[in-house]
């Protein structure tokens, strides 16, 4: 006992004096948002029940960098979105951040869809998407002569493009890391009190405390909510999403993203490439209560294969690599959930779900402007960023293998080498799962799924995780 409480004295003295902002939840707008408080002089400490950034949520993602042509005029979301794909484009070369220049087209199939291609058109336009424009099927087709000839045209949406999801978070949340952010994981919040004008928040480890705090729980945001105030203003209604990633060879199919015409309800499949190379279908769209797992099930597997061999036939032919699912962390309404009690030192990114990853950096920029003029900002001044270059992930520009030594192929399926699987254990913000590493390098997450390189990667990593690769491996 003497030692444990010694053990927690230690803990809780790390975690210093109390900081401007406690941000939870590290997953793509915890991240961006880490990136734009430290950015103006704020100090952050970002805490995440998980072993590492991207861990939730965030983890699954058609990475598409959105325009904002589609969403609600006049709201938070278009406003976040917007400017969230201008800074990307702004920072990327900085960070080495690569796009794949695809634009996208709202397909329509039957009567009633290319009947409100023109109302899609109009909304584009209204929000400032000036180059978007109707296609006939002929130019369509001339675009994209593999889709099934049942197509009847399209709204071409040109600066639509793809993005790698996981490395554009790494890069915002090692920016804040370099600007004195603190992270800390497997430390879920377990519970809150506001004494005055500053929190108290017992995590696993011990209590960290703050002058205010940022909610950006994605899918527990309003469980967190609820720990904070004692009650939320909304309510996260899981909608698990499931996808199939064709294997390279399907790419050549499609060169830009196919996107259906939406509903009230969802954006609907989308069929497009990936920056890795590969050609993906999904999400679905199915509400659950379950918040922890979202298991794929063969019918809507096939629902999705049968859809993407009815938008481009070919794929009949081809080669599944994996599927997957992720939970979106939909609530009751369809608009992003953002609000704040200044007078509380409290604000919240919650609701954030299909257009999070392009709208990240805005939503930063937004909370942040929330938090500006309420009684818990600081006044400090903006600081000079510390930029760096992140090794590229994106099958059309150089890989690492290309470049002699590089100790050599770890994981042959994805070309990942013995040099890049270091320079990810030993940055600035290393893995703390193998998830973690597979999103920073690419590892197993092709044909075989580490079928071939598992004990590899496990004699690699060894004792450098927190979260062991598959101990029970014979090497």
């Amino acid at each position: 006992m003497a030692v444990a409480r010694q053990q927690r004295s230690t803990l809780l003295t790390a975690f210093g004096d109390p900081v401007d902002a406690v941000i939870i939840g590290a997953g793509i707008v915890g991240c961006a948002m880490a990136r734009r408080f430290s950015l103006e002089g704020a100090s952050v400490v970002v805490i995440e029940r998980a072993p590492d950034i991207l861990s939730g949520a965030s983890k699954a993602n058609s990475a598409i960098l959105h325009t904002g042509f589609d969403a609600p005029p006049g709201s938070v979301e278009l406003q976040c979105v917007q400017a969230g794909y201008d800074e990307y484009m702004q920072i990327r070369k900085d960070f080495n951040l690569p796009i794949l220049d695809t634009g996208a087209m709202v397909a329509a199939w039957d009567d009633s869809e290319e009947g409100r291609l023109p109302e899609l058109l109009d909304q584009a336009l209204l929000n400032g998407v000036a180059d978007a424009r109707l296609l006939s099927r002929a130019e369509v087709l001339a675009r994209e002569p593999a889709l099934g000839a049942h197509v009847r045209a399209a709204l071409l949406v040109p600066r639509e493009v793809i993005i790698d999801p996981w490395s554009a978070p790494l890069a915002y949340a090692t920016q804040a890391k370099a600007l004195g952010a603190q992270f800390r994981f497997n430390a879920g919040l377990l519970s809150a009190r506001l004494d005055g004008r500053l929190w108290h928040l017992e995590l696993p480890a011990g209590t960290v405390t703050a002058r205010s705090v940022v909610n950006c729980s994605g899918i527990h945001g309003d469980t967190v909510e609820r720990i904070l105030l004692g009650e939320a203003q909304f309510e996260i209604r899981p909608r698990k999403g499931q996808f199939i990633v064709f294997d390279k060879a399907a790419a050549k199919h499609l060169r830009t993203i196919l996107l259906p015409v939406p509903t009230a309800r969802t954006k609907g499949v989308v069929l497009t490439r990936t920056i890795f190379g590969n050609l993906l279908v999904g999400p679905t769209a199915e509400e659950q209560e379950e918040r922890e797992r979202p298991d794929v099930t063969r019918p809507e597997l096939d629902m999705l294969f049968a859809k993407a061999v009815e938008l481009v036939p070919a794929l009949a032919q081809a080669q599944v690599t994996a599927v997957y699912a992720g939970l979106r962390p939909a609530s009751e309404e369809k608009h992003y959930r953002v609000h704040s009690l200044p007078e509380k030192g409290y604000f919240c990114a919650g609701g954030i779900r299909s257009t999070g990853l392009t709208a990240a950096l805005g939503i930063a920029r937004h909370v942040h402007g929330l938090w500006a003029q309420s009684q818990a900002a600081s006044g400090k001044p903006t600081v000079a960023p510390q930029t760096f270059t992140l090794p590229n992930l994106a099958e059309h520009l150089p890989r690492d293998w290309q470049t002699p030594g590089h100790d050599g192929i770890v994981c042959h399926c994805e070309m990942v080498t013995g040099r890049e699987i270091e320079a990810a254990l030993g940055s600035p913000l290393p893995p703390g799962d193998f998830g973690g590493l597979r999103r920073r390098t690419r590892c197993a997450m092709g044909r075989c799924q580490g079928f071939n390189c598992l004990a590899r990667l496990a004699s690699l990593t060894e004792g450098r995780l927190s979260v062991p690769i598959a101990p029970e491996v014979d090497r």
